[in-house]
């Protein structure tokens, strides 16, 4: 399948110029079917007989495997989640803290994870630390900005870190952050600290399998870069989180035999997963994962993202009044751009004023500045209309 066979299946791309992929992407129509036809399949045999559960298994099983494909691992290493928040707290909350842990987390993180973390370290009587990352995206070449994150890293760590919190692709400047080489300096740190990686903005746009393998906890969504519905996620766990975590927010899902209190948790990752959810999502998240992978691989997908994004930043090179947070073109599809100058418009007055003309992009509050995301149903056309109307603003 094509990019353009691929954007004509999104209804949703039909009447408007979208570059908020990073918030929330299009569904396919076939993925919509798919959840419609998953439904009336539960309904037609019963939504609780006999007849259902085979069908219903089979839909589990199926999502299971493909993710864990994507993160290259083992089925058991995959719980499945509603979103990267759950996918992230769940096992967080589950370890085993002492009171005086630090936990390490990078000055780019989502305010969710961050507020996660904030209350954990009130309940468990943990530390705080910040690991200065925002100010090196602006590095030159990839090597450069991996050595400066690894040297940020060893000034931060001390004997007292027990978790490193870092997203694998930054949500708010577009860079990619060297997850294997910090999870291998962890391994030699005293302590092993734990790896926690917010992957809502490289699943879908990155190749991640080496990234969540070495990750602890690996959270990621269905709804953003893979466009599938929102309310289904996912997270891969090690083997020694698997170890040491017990599960936190428990439901009949997380026993090994549903009918008994007293049963054992699961031994893999289905320990974190709760109750009842919503199972014709499965079908539409498998669906739409059939379509990315009918475009390409994970690799190929990501050369046809950066095409549109390159074109983007280099677009944005040439106006005046803005300035881009990378000095280089982005790794993946996130670009994020300031207003500079004397304009008197605020990012949101602007995503206002483009909203008004169906361009959709967003503002964030640190760094204030405004992102547009790139995908592989983006066009060239589309990027240039964006440029256009940010000159014809400022």
């Amino acid at each position: 399948m094509g990019q353009v066979l691929l954007r004509d299946l999104m209804p949703a791309l039909a009447n408007k110029t979208y570059f908020n992929y990073g918030g929330q992407g299009p569904l396919p129509d076939p993925s919509l079917e798919a959840i419609v036809a998953s439904w009336r399949t539960i309904q037609e045999l019963g939504p609780f007989t006999t007849a259902v559960w085979p069908f219903v298994e089979s839909q589990v099983a199926a999502v299971r495997s493909l993710l864990a494909e994507a993160c290259g691992v083992g089925p058991h290493r995959i719980a499945l989640t509603e979103n990267v928040s759950s996918g992230c707290v769940l096992p967080l909350w589950g370890l085993q803290w002492q009171a005086g842990d630090e936990l390490l987390i990078s000055d780019c993180e989502h305010p969710g994870v961050v507020a996660a973390c904030q209350e954990l370290a009130r309940r468990q009587q943990l530390t705080l630390a910040v690991l200065p990352v925002q100010a090196l995206s602006a590095q030159s070449g990839a090597d450069r900005l991996d050595a400066a994150l690894l040297v940020s890293l060893e000034q931060s760590l001390t004997p007292r870190t027990r978790m490193v919190v870092l997203s694998h692709l930054l949500w708010n400047t577009g860079a990619v952050m060297p997850i294997t080489k910090v999870a291998e300096r962890l391994q030699r740190h005293g302590r092993q600290p734990w790896l926690l990686v917010d992957a809502a903005q490289s699943m879908g746009s990155l190749a991640v399998a080496e990234a969540a393998a070495a990750a602890d906890i690996y959270a990621f969504t269905g709804h953003k870069w893979l466009c599938g519905p929102e309310g289904l996620g996912g997270v891969a766990l090690s083997e020694r989180l698997l170890e040491q975590a017990q599960p936190t927010l428990i439901g009949w899902r997380s026993l090994r035999h549903e009918g008994n209190a007293a049963s054992a948790w699961h031994g893999d990752a289905r320990r974190f997963e709760v109750a009842t959810s919503c199972v014709p999502l499965l079908a539409g998240l498998a669906s739409s994962l059939d379509l990315l992978a009918a475009v390409g691989s994970p690799e190929t997908r990501l050369v046809q993202i950066r095409e549109r994004s390159r074109q983007l930043w280099q677009g944005l090179q040439a106006i005046p009044g803005l300035d881009t947070l990378l000095q280089e073109p982005p790794p993946a599809g996130l670009v994020s751009f300031r207003l500079t100058g004397s304009t008197a418009l605020s990012p949101e007055a602007v995503v206002a004023q483009l909203g008004s003309q169906a361009i959709w992009l967003r503002s964030l509050d640190d760094p204030h500045c405004l992102r547009a995301c790139t995908h592989l149903t983006t066009t060239a056309g589309e990027v240039e209309v964006l440029l256009g109307a940010l000159e014809t603003i400022l």
